[in-house]
């Protein structure tokens, strides 16, 4: 009896053990399911009227980046992935690329996002250079909270620009104009929800990672595949 006991009992706690394990097996995967797609579909995109833009106006495929000065890991996708979509897409027609200010670092954030446009405002064909020379000014691996964003700094890469007017350049930074720019790009970070930077918009998807460049061409290469059917 006493053997047969242990036998049940052994069997019932194998059983429990497997169902346990099924189960376990079952949500371990349900996870990863949903952890794998958690892009972000909007019924629109921003609106990129008046953002600084790279590309063939009328490219069936638009990016748009969110993206802080301040931030590393923007300095490190704008160095990597930019000048990789750039060679791509947007060089051939697919893609037009905007550009959104993000003022998450406080105020070295705003000063550069406003000379920025302010650039932009004078020259926008040299917005594109202004952006690049600041990213590669940021010092590698720096300190969110670290001072390298200056005037000086902003003057010395502007005059570096050829067509840059430094006294213009600080007039315009306070510039009511300039100013409205810079609060339409956080009122674009509010109603896109935008909690990290870099974040980066396909046709008005959110990507998860903006650092899955794979998952960038896919939704491009989408977009375009269905433009030709």
């Amino acid at each position: 009896m006493t053997n047969k006991k242990n036998s049940s009992f052994k069997l019932v706690m194998i059983i429990t053990v497997l169902i346990f394990a099924a189960l376990s097996a079952a949500v371990i995967l349900n996870n990863k399911s949903s952890e794998t797609d958690k892009d972000i579909s909007y019924d629109k995109q921003p609106s990129i009227e008046g953002q600084p833009t790279l590309g063939d106006p009328d490219a069936p495929v638009t990016v748009v980046e969110f993206a802080d000065f301040k931030c590393p890991a923007c300095k490190s996708w704008s160095e990597t992935f930019f000048p990789q979509l750039m060679e791509d897409y947007v060089d051939k027609g697919d893609v037009k690329i905007s550009f959104v200010h993000v003022l998450f670092h406080g105020d070295e954030s705003k000063l550069g996002s406003l000379a920025a446009e302010a650039v932009y405002k004078q020259s926008p064909e040299s917005y594109w250079t202004f952006n690049k020379e600041l990213f590669k000014a940021q010092p590698t691996n720096a300190d969110h909270d670290a001072l390298w964003l200056t005037m000086d700094l902003i003057n010395e890469i502007a005059s570096s620009i050829p067509g840059i007017n430094l006294e213009q350049l600080e007039k315009d930074m306070q510039d009511q104009s300039v100013i409205d720019e810079v609060n339409k790009d956080s009122k674009l970070v509010e109603e896109f929800k935008v909690e990290l930077t870099p974040s980066i918009m396909v046709n008005g998807t959110m990507l998860e990672d903006p650092f899955d460049y794979e998952k960038i061409k896919s939704l491009i290469d989408d977009a375009l595949k269905g433009k030709d059917k």
